[in-house]
Order: C-alpha cells, then sequence, then structure tokens
C-alpha cells in the first residue's frame, strides 16, 4: 500500500480509541445542526449539508495528512456554491441541487488533479489579508440573508446593500412568532456560548424549535418549517446537468472556491500539526479535499473543505487520529436513518439563528482594525498609500463581496495585493547608511538614527528589495543622484540585502558602473548571494565583481587615498 493511504493513521495505538470515540461524539452535536444551516446558505435543501459530511469525514483520511482536520460543510465554501450555481440556474429551479453537487464534483476533480501535479503552493496566493476581508464581507452577506428567515418577512435580491434595503423596507411586516423564535434560538447560542461553551449550544437551539414547534404548533401561527426530509441516505450517483454546455462555467467557478476551502483547510491543518508536532503535506491535503468533494458530489451532497471551528472542537475534546472523523461520519449516518423525521419540523427561523450564530463571529472588525494599524511613518514616507498594503486588500475584498457577489470579491482581493506588492517593490526603498558609534561595524538607515555618521566623500546605501526588471530604473535614478552629488568619491552598495537579480538590473548595475567610472566615481559593492553573484557573472557585470567585499567596513576603507581596488580583487568571492 503507497505511504500516502492512511498517513495519518499510521502509528495509531490502541489507547488512542476511547478518546477518539469521545472527540467524535462532541464534533457529531457540533456537525449536525451546522452541517443543515450550510446547505441553507448553498441554497438547497438542509439534509444536503449531511449528504455531503458523511463522504468528506469518509474519505479525506483515506489521503489527507492531518490527524485533526474535520471537513465538511463551511460557509464560506456554501456561500461561493450559492454564487457560482445561481450564476448558472435559477435558485428555484429544480436543478438547483444537481448543479449544486456537479459544482462539488468539478472542486473535487480540479482539487484531485491540482494535488497530482504537485500545486499545494496555490494556497499561498490568497494572502491572509484578502482572506480575511472576504469572510468578513461573506459573513456580513450570509447575515444580511438570513435575516428574512429569522424574522418571517419576505426577502430581496440583488448584492449586499440591496437585500439589506429589503430587510428594512419590510420590517413593518415582520412576524411576531417568527422573531421570538429565531432570536431567541439565536440569544440562547449566543449565551451558551459565552457562560457554558462546551455545551453545543447550535444543537440544543435546533432541539428547542423542534420541540416549540410540536407544542406551540408553529407552522399553524405562520413559521416556516423545513418541511419532508426523505429518510435514508441517497443513492450514489452522477449529477444529472441539463445542458452539457454548463461544465465549463461549473469548472471556471469551482477553481475559486477551491482555492478558499484549500487556504481555510490548510490553515486549520496547520494549525493543529503545530501542536502536535507533526507536518502537513499541502499536496496530499489537495488531493484529500478533492476525494472528499468527489464523494460529497456524488452522494447529491455540495461542496466541502476542512474546518477550523469543528477541528478545534474535534482537538480540544482529545482526538488523535481521524478515527474521530470515521466515528462523526456513523452518527450522521444514524443520523439520516433514524432521526430525519424530526428535522422536518424544525422551523426555519431557528434554523436561521443556527446560520447567524457560526458566521457572526467571522465578522472580525478588530482584525481589520490591526490590518489599518500596521503602519509607521516612516513606511508612510517609503510607499506613502501603499505603505497600508495589507488593509487596503483586505478592504478590497471585502467590499467586493458586499457590491460585486463572493467570488468577484476574491478575486478584486488577489489583484489588489498583487497590485500593491509590485507597486511596492517596484519603486523600493533605497536606505543611505552611517556608521553607528561604537558599534564594531554596524552600519544603518541615517534616516531611522540620526545618530550614525556617514563617511565623508562615501555614499553607502542598501537596497531594501530584490533588483528586477520592474525596479531597475527606480534603483538607477536613486543610485546616480546620490552617487553624483557634489564630493562623492565612491558610492558602496550593500548587497548582502540583495536577495536576487535578474538579467535586466544587471545591466543596469552594469550601466551604473559604466556611467559613475566616466564621472570618476568608483562602485563598489558588499556581500555574496551566490544567485545574485552568478547572474552577474553570467550578464557580463564584472566591474561590479572585481570590487566586491565581504563587509561595507573594508570597502570604506578601499575607497580611502592611496588605496587601490586589489584590496577587493576576490575577497567576497567563493
Amino acid at each position: 500500500m503507497p505511504a500516502w493511504v492512511l498517513g495519518s493513521l499510521r502509528g495509531y495505538r490502541r489507547s488512542w480509541w476511547r478518546r477518539d470515540l469521545v472527540a467524535g461524539l462532541t464534533v457529531w452535536a457540533v456537525l449536525i445542526p451546522e452541517s443543515l444551516a450550510y446547505a441553507s446558505i448553498a441554497g438547497v435543501s438542509p439534509v444536503v449539508g449531511l449528504y455531503a459530511a458523511i463522504p468528506a469525514l469518509l474519505l479525506y483520511p483515506v489521503i489527507g495528512s492531518s490527524r485533526h482536520l474535520v471537513v465538511g460543510p463551511m460557509s464560506a465554501t456554501a456561500a461561493l456554491s450559492a454564487g457560482v450555481v445561481g450564476g448558472i440556474v435559477s435558485n428555484d429551479s429544480g436543478d438547483f441541487p444537481a448543479y449544486t453537487a456537479g459544482l462539488a464534483l468539478a472542486v473535487g476533480t480540479l482539487a484531485v488533479l491540482a494535488g497530482l501535479l504537485r500545486l499545494g503552493f496555490l494556497a499561498n496566493f490568497i494572502s491572509e489579508p484578502v482572506l480575511k476581508g472576504f469572510i468578513v464581507g461573506m459573513a456580513l452577506v450570509i447575515i444580511v440573508g438570513q435575516l428574512p428567515k429569522l424574522l418571517g418577512i419576505e426577502g430581496g435580491d440583488g448584492d449586499f446593500f440591496q437585500k439589506l434595503w429589503a430587510v428594512v423596507a419590510s420590517l413593518g411586516d415582520v412576524s411576531g412568532w417568527s422573531a421570538l423564535v429565531g432570536l431567541g434560538c439565536l440569544a440562547l447560542v449566543l449565551v451558551l456560548r459565552r457562560t457554558a461553551p462546551l455545551v453545543p449550544g447550535s444543537l440544543v437551539a435546533v432541539a428547542l424549535g423542534i420541540m416549540l414547534a410540536a407544542v406551540l404548533d408553529l407552522e399553524d401561527r405562520g413559521v416556516e418549517v423545513v418541511g419532508h426530509i426523505d429518510a435514508g441516505l441517497p443513492a450514489p450517483g452522477v449529477p444529472d446537468l441539463t445542458a452539457a454546455s454548463d461544465i465549463p462555467l461549473l469548472l471556471s467557478g469551482a477553481a475559486g472556491v477551491m482555492l478558499v476551502g484549500f487556504a481555510e483547510g490548510l490553515g486549520a491543518a496547520k494549525t493543529y500539526a503545530r501542536r502536535d508536532g507533526y507536518r502537513i503535506d499541502a499536496d496530499r491535503e489537495l488531493a484529500g479535499l478533492g476525494a472528499a468533494n468527489l464523494g460529497a458530489g456524488l452522494l447529491d451532497g455540495m461542496v466541502v473543505n476542512g474546518s477550523l471551528s469543528k477541528t478545534a472542537v474535534n482537538a480540544g475534546a482529545g482526538a488523535r487520529s481521524q478515527v474521530s472523523g470515521w466515528t462523526v461520519a456513523a452518527l450522521t449516518v444514524l443520523t439520516l436513518l433514524v432521526l430525519t423525521p424530526l428535522f422536518a419540523s424544525l422551523p426555519e427561523p431557528a434554523l436561521a439563528a443556527v446560520v447567524i450564530a457560526a458566521v457572526i463571529e467571522l465578522v472580525d472588525i478588530g482584525g481589520l482594525r490591526r490590518l489599518y494599524d500596521v503602519n509607521t511613518a516612516a513606511l508612510t514616507t517609503i510607499y506613502g498609500r501603499a505603505a497600508r498594503a495589507d488593509f487596503i486588500c483586505a478592504l478590497g475584498a471585502l467590499l467586493g463581496v458586499l457590491f460585486f457577489d463572493t467570488l468577484p470579491g476574491l478575486l478584486i482581493g488577489v489583484v489588489l495585493s498583487v497590485v500593491l506588492l509590485l507597486a511596492r517593490t517596484a519603486h523600493p526603498h533605497v536606505a543611505v547608511l552611517g556608521r553607528v558609534a561604537g558599534g564594531a561595524g554596524q552600519w544603518v538607515d541615517v534616516e531611522r538614527d540620526p545618530g550614525s555618521s556617514p563617511v565623508s566623500g562615501v555614499v553607502v546605501v542598501r537596497v531594501e528589495s530584490g533588483l528586477y526588471f520592474a525596479n531597475a530604473d527606480a534603483v538607477q535614478d536613486r543610485l546616480l543622484e546620490l552617487a553624483t552629488a557634489d564630493g562623492v568619491r565612491a558610492l558602496v552598495l550593500d548587497a548582502a540585502t540583495v536577495p536576487s537579480v535578474d538579467v535586466t538590473a544587471a545591466g543596469m548595475l552594469r550601466d551604473v558602473a559604466a556611467e559613475l567610472d566616466a564621472r570618476g566615481v568608483r562602485l563598489l559593492a558588499v556581500g555574496d548571494v551566490g544567485q545574485v553573484r552568478d547572474v552577474l557573472r553570467r550578464t557580463g557585470a564584472g566591474a561590479v565583481l572585481d570590487r566586491l567585499y565581504p563587509t561595507v567596513e573594508a570597502a570604506v576603507a578601499a575607497t580611502s587615498p592611496g588605496e587601490g581596488e586589489a584590496a577587493g580583487d576576490g575577497a567576497a568571492r567563493r
């Protein structure tokens, strides 16, 4: 058997099974109501969430590398699923559930292929600030979308603001019973979360809602209920899509859904792997995510991914392996076989309350504030408006979700992060360095340490970036500006902080050396970054290599009157 098959279960000990069973029971109490709720976010019957959870919990451990990760329906990918499928077929169409399952198959196919091609690094293209802004925006959209069910009023279509206005305009039509049940269940979950965090508040709210529906006959009082749900498991099969031409649309949407689900699950997996001292294989995580989604799609389910909240519950309850996940799957099967009729009378306001309670903690305004505060006067001077790049990316993703929907919002955040990264690297900070008194050869930015002392006639500079085609001109202009000032006889480039250089930048350094030589100003370099040296040598920038020194002190000493260039010849080359 290949080493990656059931790799997360290797080294299993018999003493672990009791902890895994207890953890599985604990996670089941959380997963059942949340899966029902997330299915409603995706725009399908609540039971679809349970259909998706079973194969996800069974198949992920076969390939995935995490011992703790719980895979199932999640709010972010559920909202993305609703957006992607809603762009292909109408929400009221009978084809909506089939296309939702089809999207899970598309996500699974792409994830498996990406895992086989070792594309696990793709998650790095969604930065943490972009994901933060996206999740905050998505949570706000979900909450506004659930308010009509919570209050028993008509909802609206359109973007976040149009839906919010529809809710405000309909406040006069609020159903008293619906609002009482919905707000009461919401308050119950939030209070239990704060006062008794070990109690599964969502499950308590669902049980209370079902009990109230039976005792008070809420359906006859105008409160919407989930309605009939077929007991048992669905028959496996490929979803029946009405038009083959829709498959490319599903695949294009699936790419974004896969990326978000992978990034969220990978973060959760790494968190608990670090805690328990084992490693996560990103490519296996992709393949595991793919297997879980393929299973969910074939069982009439929906998109699934790793859950940070349920993984936290799993680890906190003492889980030691994925046996806990298989325990949850077995209990979920039992739920579908025996308990399904109970969910038919679950009030929609209670379900909406569970959804809102699950996502309200994702509206992390404090986190956005911390991103805004990651700035200083010095950074603003250097980068201008791009100094708050992380906050701008988060805000762009948030507003993109609110105005344009989930996937466009995510793409806006990703594009902004790339553009701002290019903007910052295209105009890197070129610091003028001075010697620290008594610092044993330490040289620092004179703007940050006014007590440091520049050397008369010598300008020591540090480029705080790699050198490449996009910033070659800006760096060249700055170097020539500093080197051609009155009284300058030498320019020392501290290249130890330059991690890389491309052909364009190497040509720029060669041109700078030639121009300074023509003006009687010497260019000396410090540092010995292997790949920089290799590119300079291959591109004919020999003048720079022939004046390469091991330290700034050595380079500055070589500029003293009477010192030749021989002191630096090959001194730093190895």
